[in-house]
């Protein structure tokens, strides 16, 4: 195969000719389009199954509004069907849930007269939001008693009048990893929230909390410490009484999930992991109300399991993730019966929600239009939101499921995005889209986003190819599994071998494949940079990994990484840990690449991106870099601003290499349209 054309510089003509162009192609969605998509974000069924709350997630325009991240509306489906606005505009609704009469939707916000986070209700027969309560530093977390007449509430717990003074005069340092503060519960009498009230004496950090049907315990899991590693690795189940004493306990090992008690309150359903070494949540278990020993219900699943609730007391309802589709399905408490309730191709459901009277409704999205709210009636899936009601103006690409074998025969799954002008026989442009994780995968659903813009690049001339190489969920535990242990190695093999599976294909132009990913697909995008240069004319890397050394003394997740990834520390094995990062690599790096990181990611922290490009700017014959750091935004772009200048970014560096004549760098400067 050729190599990529990187020599040479571009007129300042074609440059501006470059930059100049169109954001789309005749009724693609255009960059534009896409950022300011809405989506349905949480839902929340009424207990007697009458009313639907749900968030809408509005993006700010920026040519009217200031920048942040975006809105979160409440909206309300009435039993008719008919939804209507609760409360919108500019705000941040948040956890949003019902009073157990169905009289109120509950949600947290931060008024303009509250100090910190506090709980609300809203009647649905009308009248203003009322202030229920709030505690602490703020509420975090909520469940109601089964009459309604107190509130479970989470916090942290707050900061001493003595710490405070010391702030007031200066003393604000951090003591790393030391100054932590648990998150406690208090138990508010709903008649009387000023009363005074001391938190429930729980030992570790409360993460979440559930009233019992009986009214008589809480569930609530716990952490060791209020530290990101600890939530990821180290929830556990305790039931407590009213008091806060321990009556039993769940020992479930690894990554804890969604859990809620059975309707009965004889039983927990809880989605887990048999072995802390297990790289994702995913298997659904089930154990007695009072603690104990768990059971495993789908031990041959070839899936990962992420939501469950119950339509009885003896009847789970559970969405699962198998291959590149969702089933919805249901299961007896005793691991009998177990049924399919629905699972078409292209209907990903996301998001679930059971009424006591056992009405399901989901979250769900297809290729045609982002997350809504979906209703289960009568044998079949009915969408009762419509978001974004211009989407149906726009012409939207194919999207194929494909199937090919890596080298070692190991079967991989992917979705495949079309240029919307693709012509037979011609080959095209390919931007390699590599999830995060590893253990994470891509459905067969709405797959563009700020950072992913499939349809638009789909406009422009690209293919787009999402595959889900090995060590990504929903194929079951097993093929999770494949790439513990082994950074770098076959998982990132199965990408080439993706590639090459659709240049045999004819699709297409193998000199003009570009790649990109955020956290474990900035990790791969930088390894195609260095390691894989010579297969990839362009890379776009997002809060990646450079250095797997540095990776573990500054991320906040060192025992997850230890545990279900790397199954050794760097002392351990050096060699393993030089050769899996890409900056052992820069030496032979010819692809341009744009590195973007947010200047305060915890997660992968910002010298990853400053060391790859410090590395690639040394060497003798540099290939074109760029590094552009967020201010202020952390693993992920939030804020309007920072989105729209990565998506912009993103699609120039890919046109300007795998269209353009390539070269130098286009202008660091953008012109972002907003006049």
């Amino acid at each position: 195969m050729n190599r990529p054309f990187f020599g040479g510089s571009v007129s300042a003509v074609l440059l501006a000719a470059l930059f100049y162009l169109p954001l789309a192609m005749a009724d693609g969605l255009t960059l534009e389009d896409i950022a300011r998509l809405e989506q349905v974000g949480q839902i929340a069924v009424s207990p007697d199954g009458e009313r639907i709350a749900y968030t809408r997630v509005v993006p700010r325009d920026l040519s009217t509004q200031e920048d942040g991240g975006a809105f979160s509306e409440l909206h309300v489906i009435d039993p008719e069907g008919e939804s209507r606005v609760f409360i919108g505009g500019e705000v941040n609704v948040q956890s949003i849930g019902w009073l157990p009469d169905s009289s109120a939707v509950t949600f947290l916000d931060q008024r303009r007269s509250d100090e910190h986070t506090a709980l609300y209700k809203l009647p649905v027969a009308g009248g203003e939001a009322r202030r229920v309560a709030t505690v602490g530093t703020g509420v975090q977390g909520y469940s109601f008693s089964p009459d309604g007449e107190q509130v479970a509430l989470i916090s942290q717990e707050p900061d001493s009048d003595e710490l405070k003074a010391e702030w007031d005069k200066g003393f604000t340092q951090i003591v790393y990893e030391e100054d932590w503060k648990p998150r406690r519960v208090w138990l508010v009498d709903v008649d009387d929230p000023g009363a005074e009230v001391d938190p429930l004496d729980i030992e570790g950090s409360v993460q979440r909390v559930q009233w019992s049907p009986a009214g008589d315990r809480l569930a609530v899991a716990v952490t060791p410490r209020q530290l990101v590693d600890d939530t990821l690795m180290f929830q556990r189940l305790r039931i407590l009484d009213l008091d806060g004493a321990e009556v039993g306990r769940i020992e479930n090992p690894g990554k804890l999930g969604d859990w809620s008690w059975s309707p009965d309150g004889d039983f927990i359903a809880f989605i887990g992991t048999e072995s802390i070494h297990d790289t994702r949540e995913g298997r659904l278990m089930v154990a007695s109300g009072e603690g104990g020993e768990w059971s495993n219900l789908l031990p041959d699943l070839e899936g990962h399991v992420w939501h469950v609730d119950w339509r009885s007391s003896q009847e789970i309802v559970f969405i699962s993730y198998e291959g590149v589709e969702a089933r919805l399905g249901a299961i007896g408490a005793d691991g009998s019966g177990e049924e399919t309730i629905k699972q078409r191709d292209g209907l990903i459901f996301d998001l679930l929600s059971v009424s006591d009277t056992g009405r399901i409704v989901l979250g769900a999205s297809t290729v045609d239009y982002p997350r809504e709210v979906h209703a289960f009636e009568g044998g079949s899936v009915e969408r009762l939101t419509v978001s974004n009601d211009w989407l149906a103006e726009r012409e939207l690409a194919r999207q194929e499921v494909v199937t090919y074998s890596a080298r070692d025969g190991l079967e991989i799954e992917g979705m495949l995005v079309w240029p919307l002008d693709y012509r037979e026989g011609q080959e095209y442009p390919l931007i390699l889209a590599v999830h995060g994780g590893p253990e994470a995968h891509y459905s067969n659903g709405w797959l563009t986003t700020y950072n992913l813009p499939a349809h638009h690049a789909a406009a422009e001339g690209y293919f787009m190819f999402y595959p889900n190489y090995r060590g990504s969920t929903g194929r079951g535990v097993e093929f999770a599994l494949t790439s513990q242990g082994r950074p770098a190695a076959e998982e990132f093999d199965d990408l080439i071998d993706g590639v090459d599976y659709l240049i045999d294909r004819g699709l297409v132009d193998g000199d003009r494949v570009g790649i990109t990913g955020g956290s474990y697909g900035g990790y791969a995008s930088a390894w195609g940079a260095t390691y894989y240069s010579e297969r990839f004319a362009a890379a776009v890397m997002n809060v990646g990994i450079s250095d797997k050394i540095a990776m573990m003394g500054t991320s906040d997740i060192p025992q997850e990484l230890y545990l279900v990834h790397y199954l050794s520390w760097p002392w351990e094995d050096w060699d393993m840990y030089r050769k899996a990062s890409p900056i052992y690599y820069a030496s032979q790096a010819e692809t341009p690449i744009l590195i973007l990181h947010g200047d305060a990611d915890p997660r992968v922290d910002p010298t990853q991106s400053r060391i790859l490009y410090r590395y690639l700017t040394l060497q003798d014959d540099p290939p074109p870099v760029r590094l552009v750091l967020y201010r202020g935004e952390g693993h992920g772009n939030q804020r309007a601003a920072s989105r729209w200048d990565y998506g912009l970014r993103l699609m120039r560096w890919m046109d300007h290499y795998l269209k353009g004549e390539g070269g130098d760098p286009p202008d660091h400067r953008l012109d972002y349209g907003l006049e």
